[in-house]
């Protein structure tokens, strides 16, 4: 079987249910686990990704009310790869490669005439459905199931022991110009981490923030993570965030997470987003190992 995995989140499923060695290619933001990075690029952005939040937000926008997608699928390669199957998703069209961006590539130019699985995670249980999806279309139900219920009971397991402790206010940033709050299984993350989520609703999108709402809300504990961001890119937007009117107050309440990496990613990792999580939250109860790593206080 030939793969080509073309959102990074499926490639960690395809290799979580070790099927690593039937992937042939991938897509330009693919780079976990790391030796991924030495198969063939299938994708590239329309759009600069360097600069501040501000300036991609406009960039993607621009690209968007022109009516176009915001990523070119290189369907040479695809072709020359020869899948069996190709794995994208129809979630954000923002995120990765569309589900249409794929199946017009495969229809006029990929000759092997692959089977193409399209995932669409909103929140955790469609997490969940799209390992089981993958690996049906793998052949190999089995490995799905298993891999589901061995991540499902690390979570259960960090649930339980946060239901003890007391609720803590949470607010999770997931872009920062212009500040939108995060959605989809965030909010479920940070409720089994014993936190109470502010803002953004499980299940849906992440919703445009008005800074003066979070300072009203007086979160106990502020998570910064940006869609696509690593820990220095963030750290270095930072200052956009803490020139906002009543910054000074929340300083000491916020964290900064690695969003490329994890919470942003819906795939076995997002265990590890929920132990980040409950670090931050309840430092006190929780010490996996990720601090200095995956997250950081400010």
């Amino acid at each position: 079987m030939r793969i080509v995995s073309l959102i990074a989140s499926s490639t960690e499923i395809v290799c979580a249910l070790g099927f690593r060695d039937a992937l042939v290619g991938r897509s330009h933001e693919c780079d976990f686990p790391p030796d991924v990075r030495a198969l063939p690029v299938c994708t590239e952005p329309k759009f600069n990704v360097e600069g501040t939040s501000y300036e991609i937000d406009a960039r993607v926008k621009a690209i968007l009310q022109e009516g176009l997608s915001v990523y070119r699928v290189h369907a040479e390669v695809l072709d020359a790869l020869r899948p069996d199957v190709i794995i994208t998703q129809a979630q954000c069209a923002v995120c990765a490669v569309s589900l249409s961006d794929v199946e017009e590539a495969v229809k006029k130019l990929v000759r092997s005439r692959p089977t193409v699985v399209s995932l669409e995670p909103n929140c955790l249980a469609d997490v969940w459905a799209d390992i089981q999806r993958v690996a049906g279309g793998l052949g190999a139900p089995e490995r799905g199931a298993d891999l589901v219920a061995r991540l499902g009971g690390r979570i259960d397991a960090i649930a339980a022991r946060a239901r003890e402790l007391p609720r803590r206010r949470v607010a999770c940033i997931e872009w920062i110009d212009p500040l939108m709050a995060a959605g989809n299984w965030m909010p479920e993350l940070v409720e089994r981490a014993g936190g109470t989520n502010l803002f953004g609703r499980a299940g849906k999108h992440s919703p445009f923030l008005d800074w003066e709402e979070v300072v009203a809300a007086d979160p106990e504990a502020i998570v910064v993570t940006p869609c696509g961001f690593d820990l220095a890119r963030t750290r270095a937007e930072l200052p956009v965030l803490l020139a906002r009117p009543g910054a000074e107050r929340l300083r000491g309440r916020i964290a900064l997470a690695d969003g490329n990496a994890f919470m942003n990613r819906p795939g076995p990792r997002l265990v590890e987003s929920l132990e980040i999580l409950a670090e931050i939250v309840h430092p006190e109860a929780f010490a996996f190992g990720h601090a200095g790593i995956g997250w950081e206080r400010l």
